[in-house]
């Protein structure tokens, strides 16, 4: 029997210009998708102000209800300060939701999380907590580790990027869903129309541009290859927003390469360079698992990503994508000049690999374990 279910979380929301409330397109998108388990859903979220980002889209149904909160978060003592401030009204926002509704996901980590986390555990609300971070990262934020502390000491159902030896029973090793079954299928259309042309070798990075992305690694390692290798390279498109972009794209001038900076883009627009690429790089010293892997991944876009946290489970090296031990330019310039000497045969052997599946990463996949492990 669905029943109501209260998300709470960091998403950013905004309004658009006709004032409809608009939300980023990975959340919003798989929320959408939960009223397939839950009859109505209650999103208890932070609502930013300025123009809302192409990345961000409307729920598509009104038994969608967005409650806002303030968006609190960041660093710096006067943004910790208002997080605390701030305290009372959003577990008030949280209680209230709370009693429209029978379940309850939690995203985290979350600056909010510190608070949240233990109201939810002393509530008699049945639900579970999404942790979407490296759940085996040592040396996050103490706020993070406080969190996974809480987490795993409790008895409450917590979905968790990858599988590790100790997991605690409790602690189910979910995929983050970022996929339709339609979009399987136009994958599977796009992998078989690819081309891999050895003087024009497209790569990506979707993300947010900041160093701590690797942003500035992908930079560097691009410019530190010969000019044997550079003929062979066609596009660079750099997609995401950050304050560093100025200095990025001063990086790539005289480069001799072709970067393209598409500042944020729509999953529509995203996809389409998907489609157009032959590689996506993810050189982050810190993941969880990234659904832009598996949706590039999807449309025979080869990931090239740090094998941290959950990632090497699922990028299996040499097989489906390759894989950075060394998180350096040298590392990341030995796995392009690897990528660029590539034969068809190597590339369409990868790209066509039986690790090559991804139909656990669909909404429909996930809802189906929703209703196993929560409904049930």
């Amino acid at each position: 029997m669905k029943k109501g279910l209260t998300i709470i979380s960091h998403t950013e929301h905004y309004k658009d210009t006709d004032g409809n409330i608009v939300g980023l397109v990975s959340t919003v998108t798989e929320i959408n998708h939960l009223l397939e388990v839950f009859d109505e859903i209650y999103h208890v979220a932070m609502l930013h102000e300025g123009k809302a980002p192409p990345n961000t889209i409307l729920y598509t149904s009104n038994k969608i209800k967005f409650i806002p909160i303030k968006a609190l978060g960041g660093k710096g003592l006067k943004n910790k300060l208002e997080l605390i401030i701030s305290i009372p009204s959003v577990i008030g926002k949280v209680r209230k939701a709370l009693k429209r509704t029978y379940y309850f996901q939690f995203r985290a980590p979350t600056g909010i999380g510190v608070f949240v986390i233990p109201y939810l555990l002393l509530s008699s609300k049945k639900g579970w907590f999404k942790y979407a971070g490296n759940w085996q990262q040592h040396h996050g934020p103490l706020a993070y580790q406080f969190q996974r502390w809480l987490l795993k000491k409790s008895n409450s159902l917590v979905t968790i990027n990858g599988v590790w030896e100790g997991q605690p029973e409790h602690c189910k090793s979910f995929e983050n869903p970022c996929l339709t079954s339609d979009e399987l299928k136009a994958g599977e259309r796009c992998i078989s129309t690819k081309k891999f042309n050895k003087t024009s070798i497209n790569f990506c990075f979707v993300g947010r541009l900041e160093d701590a992305k690797g942003v500035n690694l992908l930079m560097n390692a691009f410019l530190k290859l010969d000019k044997n290798n550079k003929v062979k390279i066609g596009q660079i498109h750099i997609v995401g927003k950050g304050s560093k972009m100025n200095h990025y794209k001063s990086l790539s001038d005289g480069s001799g390469l072709t970067f393209i900076f598409h500042n944020t883009l729509s999953r529509k627009e995203v996809h389409a360079i998907y489609k157009v690429s032959n590689a996506i790089i993810l050189p982050s010293a810190s993941e969880g698992f990234p659904k832009v892997v598996a949706e590039a991944m999807n449309y025979g876009c080869l990931p090239i990503v740090s094998n941290v946290s959950s990632i090497g489970q699922y990028v299996k090296d040499r097989k489906n994508g390759l894989l950075l031990n060394a998180i350096s330019e040298e590392g990341l310039t030995e796995k392009l000049m690897e990528l660029l000497d590539f034969t068809e045969e190597d590339y369409f052997k990868m790209i066509e690999s039986s690790e090559h599946k991804l139909y656990k990463f669909t909404y429909e996949y996930y809802n189906n374990r929703i209703k196993n492990f929560i409904l049930s």
